[in-house]
């Protein structure tokens, strides 16, 4: 029986090994970052291309169109992104001046009524122009990602034209000829149903965000719009981040006030409610959520490691590893713990609790 001074040994390398990968990670975020990015086009490309290939089309002709699609998406979204995002820099100073006002203003009111605040203290702690200036920070970053485009679409097309012909290779190399792989197929086609049924249902909450800015008259609705389409990819709070700053901007704006605020908050509760409780589940087919605690966990760890970005692809990545955990009978039980709690444990906690 091992000793507890071994025991501990092995803990301690396996926490220096653990540091040396996140510090590698951290380091490779140039590279890493637009390789993801591939991936998670590949995956979602991957029906469409396969679709083309049972017509007859060989794989290296079928993928043209494919890459083509793909390649116009993300010009498209990456022009839009970046219009909008020089327009809004433009503006920031102007936001950020008008929030840092109504802030100080908001101290000194309760200062006079006898409520003593020290204005310097929380002006450092917690300064509401920041939230606007993170939105800034995370759409920037996304353009700098995007802005990899060559080694994106390079990388996904190499892929794309393995995507055939690796479940042969791979019977070839494990001396099985005739294995079917079924478990692994029906985990990469839950997780490709998934991140399109999550990029459609982001999509549809980004326009229905864009459509109500523009109604109540907020600058800046296009950005608004595709901040929230971002942020959809992030359970739970990632509804609440994309709504302060439009809150905040509608506070400060010239012809808004407190009445536009109220409307554009009852809107994106509304719908957050409506698609993400009634629409996202009704087209999944069943409940594919993550903890709150593991999304917050996912998003400042990784949020550390690749920044803004990284934030944004966690989730995405621990639903994958989460539904390839639901396929595997040994390691299910971490799928369970990374979910959220089942309704019916909930209601009736057990004896031992």
């Amino acid at each position: 029986m091992p000793s507890s001074g071994t025991r501990g040994g092995r803990a301690l390398v396996s926490l220096a090994a653990f540091v040396v990968v996140v510090a590698g990670l951290k380091a490779a975020t140039t590279i890493a970052v637009p390789f993801l990015f591939a991936v998670f086009l590949t995956v979602l490309a991957t029906p469409s291309l396969l679709w083309i290939e049972r017509r007859g089309i060989p794989p290296a002709i079928a993928v043209i169109p494919v890459v083509l699609v793909l390649l116009g998406a993300l010009a498209l979204f990456g022009a839009l992104l970046t219009a909008s995002l020089d327009r809004f820099a433009d503006e920031l100073p102007v936001y950020r001046a008008a929030l840092e006002a109504m802030f100080v203003g908001g101290i000194d009111f309760l200062r006079s009524h006898g409520v003593g605040v020290p204005v310097s203290g929380y002006a450092e702690s917690f300064d509401p122009a920041e939230v606007v200036d993170m939105v800034s920070a995370l759409a920037t970053a996304t353009v700098a990602a995007l802005s990899n485009t060559a080694l994106v679409l390079l990388t996904m097309l190499f892929m794309l034209l393995e995507v055939a012909g690796f479940p042969r290779k791979l019977r070839v190399a494990i001396g099985r000829p005739e294995a079917e792989f079924a478990a692994a197929r029906s985990m990469l086609v839950e997780v490709q149903r998934y991140l399109a049924i999550k990029t459609a249902i982001s999509l549809l909450t980004g326009a229905l965000v864009a459509l109500m800015c523009l109604l109540v008259g907020l600058d800046f609705p296009l950005l608004w719009g595709l901040v929230a389409f971002l942020l959809n990819y992030v359970p739970n709070i990632g509804g609440f981040i994309a709504a302060v700053p439009t809150l905040l901007i509608a506070l400060v704006q010239p012809g808004l006030g407190t009445g536009s605020m109220f409307a554009l908050a009852f809107g994106h509760a509304l719908i957050h409610t409506v698609v993400g409780n009634i629409v996202e589940p009704a087209w999944m087919g069943r409940k594919l959520g993550l903890s709150a605690l593991v999304v917050l966990l996912c998003l400042v760890f990784w949020g550390f490691v690749w920044g803004p970005v990284g934030m944004l692809l966690s989730v995405p990545l621990t639903m994958a590893v989460k539904i390839a955990l639901e396929n595997n009978e040994d390691l299910k039980w971490i799928a369970v713990l990374l979910g959220p709690t089942p309704p019916e444990l909930r209601s009736k906690p057990s004896a031992h609790d």
